[in-house]
């Protein structure tokens, strides 16, 4: 099953979403939506889960943290991670190098339920794709008006029950693409 992943729009529906997200069996948004008329648009396109950002009103009704599964594979999605982005990509660095986890990470990492295998958020407007014990952190930037100077983008998640892909698109140029691939024991 594929998903639509988009945060930080901030009120900003950009129509590249309609075709960028098109076929999608639904659509995740990571906070910081901004504006009722952005969840219609995106709901026209696929079914919609949200949640609510820092910047985002109460009227919008939306929970600060949802938990759903796809193909089998539990997601949580929520806005704004307890560690620091540069934090979480720092520890996957390490991880994959080998070397120990401190405290500060396994208390990180027992915030989210056992069976979570993807952990979607935003907040930062700055993309991330990160593997940490075996979990896929995945941040897809911002989709709504550049801010920061950092680049406008958006996801695709594809899920199975042996494997989770995700790729980042920049909504600046279709061919800039990054991707990564988490298997799972077969």
């Amino acid at each position: 099953m594929k998903l639509g992943i988009v945060s930080d729009t901030h009120g900003f529906f950009d129509r590249r979403l309609e075709d960028l997200l098109a076929g999608v069996g639904a659509i995740l948004h990571a906070g910081d939506v901004g504006a009722q008329e952005v969840l219609d648009e995106l709901g026209k396109i696929a079914p919609l889960r949200a949640v609510r950002g820092n910047t985002d009103p109460a009227s919008l009704g939306l929970p600060p943290k949802v938990t759903s599964a796809y193909e089998g594979v539990q997601v949580e999605i929520l806005h704004q991670l307890a560690a620091v982005q540069a934090d979480v990509e720092k520890w996957a660095k390490q991880s994959q190098a080998g070397e120990s986890g401190t405290r500060r990470r396994g208390l990180f990492l027992q915030s989210f339920a056992p069976r979570t295998r993807v952990v979607i958020f935003g907040h930062s407007h700055q993309p991330c794709l990160a593997t940490l014990a075996g979990r896929l952190f995945f941040n897809p930037g911002s989709a709504g008006r550049q801010r920061f100077s950092l680049p406008r983008s958006c996801g695709l998640l594809e899920v199975s029950p042996e494997y989770v892909q995700a790729t980042l698109f920049s909504l600046e140029q279709y061919n800039e693409t990054l991707k990564v691939r988490l298997p799972f024991g077969g």
